[in-house]
């Protein structure tokens, strides 16, 4: 069955299959190799995936976002980051890194922050003298943080792959999430001045207090998030539901810019994206259950220990696994199969599993600006009407920056711990 899996899965993935066919469909050759199996495996097996009470946070968060898209508020965290940073030369592409990471406190989705706010951003950027395949890749890597700044779909999915705690991965993905938008920051600001763009960030630019006060009813939302899931006053589940309610009461009644007419659309949206998810879920519970069966991941495990004897290499071979496997495989999927494989293996090498769920979750963002499969580029390229080819020559120095801070979450496991620590201990 082992090799019927494995061999099945490969051959959809590179015909193209959609990730969610593919992983079914090997499951299907799976079980029917087996021999031993019965096909009512499937059906319950994809529905007790489901099953599950965390994974309920996926829609109303993925809701919240298009809310938060749709009612202004977006907007006015732009405006905020920029009467912030956008001062000095470079302050417009500093200000989209922030920016990213404000309504990544919110949303927890990648693909949804660069929509969101490369739709505003990128023209502004444009209008200002940057090359557009220039802030086509500012927008695509500073949107990873969207799966880093809690609260994180993916740290969603991570958690129930491996039985770990959902909270815990929210108060550590808070250092890991604040390393990399700051290096990106620092980046952005270097590029400026070198290449002589975004002297003149600082025109049309609100002042602070105007800024701020305007945003205020904006920022109440992952202030209200956030601080209920750190202070402990509810869960990550039931705080994506208080981000819908405060969402609707941020758009409709302080911006009045969210109106019943909008809804049937968000809801649209929201629905067609949590489908795509939850059938990637359904599909890699099944698989998953299927590998434990057959005893794959402990065959892997000792592999492993026998060709392995150091943390730090198998930390770098992870690394590597991880690097090529997010180029060619969505992050969901990847999460959900290779999870329950990796994470017992890490904590038998003295790996907190936290601190795993950290690192695997950085390096496949790192997957979501890198060709051939990088959602953020194809979604960044859309918004900036341009071809994948022009952007990818202005990646280097973005790949490179969050590389150097992935080894730094890999080998520093304070910057995701210490804060959780910190935080659980007050």
């Amino acid at each position: 069955m082992n090799t019927a899996l494995a061999l099945s899965l490969a051959i959809f993935f590179l015909l193209g299959v959609p990730i969610a066919v593919a992983i079914g469909l090997a499951s299907i050759i799976g079980i029917i190799a087996s021999d031993r199996l019965p096909l009512l495996l499937v059906a319950q097996r994809m529905f007790t995936g489901l099953d599950s009470f965390p994974l309920m946070a996926i829609p109303l968060f993925i809701l919240a976002g298009n809310l938060m898209s749709v009612g202004g508020i977006s907007q006015r965290l732009v405006d905020l980051a920029k009467a912030m940073v956008g001062g000095i030369q470079g302050g417009l592409a500093a200000t989209c890194v922030l920016t990213c990471m404000l309504f990544a406190s919110v949303s927890g989705s990648s693909v949804a922050t660069t929509f969101a706010i490369g739709a505003i951003l990128i023209p502004a950027m444009v209008k200002h003298g940057y090359p557009k395949p220039f802030a086509a890749s500012v927008q695509a890597s500073s949107a990873e943080l969207g799966v880093l700044i809690p609260p994180s779909i993916p740290l969603i999915l991570y958690a129930v792959s491996t039985d770990t705690s959902v909270g815990q991965l929210f108060l550590a993905g808070l250092g890991p999430g604040l390393l990399v938008a700051g290096s990106l920051m620092v980046l952005v600001l270097i590029l400026c001045r070198v290449k002589g763009i975004g002297a003149q960030d600082g025109a049309e630019r609100a002042r602070l207090g105007p800024a701020a006060l305007a945003a205020l009813p904006a920022m109440l939302v992952p202030i209200v998030i956030l601080g209920g899931i750190y202070s402990g006053a509810f869960t990550p589940t039931e705080a994506s539901a208080a981000a819908v309610v405060m969402a609707l009461l941020v758009g409709m009644v302080f911006y009045r810019e969210l109106k019943l007419r909008h809804l049937p659309e968000v809801l649209k949206k929201t629905v067609l994206a949590t489908s795509a998810i939850m059938l990637i879920i359904s599909a890699a519970a099944l698989f998953s259950f299927l590998m434990a069966r057959s005893g794959l991941p402990n065959d892997i495990a000792a592999l492993i220990r026998e060709v392995i004897d150091s943390r730090i290499l198998f930390l770098l071979a992870v690394n590597v696994l991880l690097l090529i496997v997010g180029m060619f495989i969505e992050t969901s999927a990847a999460i959900l199969v290779l999870a329950p494989i990796l994470a017992p293996i890490a904590v038998a090498y003295g790996v907190d599993p936290v601190h795993f769920g950290l690192i695997m979750v950085t390096n496949l963002a790192l997957g979501m600006i890198t060709p051939p499969l990088g959602v953020n580029l194809f979604a960044a390229c859309a918004v900036a009407r341009i071809p994948v080819e022009r952007i990818i020559p202005q990646l280097l120095w973005f790949v490179l920056t969050v590389f150097g801070a992935l080894m730094v979450i890999t080998y520093v496991p304070a910057v995701s711990l210490w804060p959780m620590q910190f935080i659980m201990g007050l």
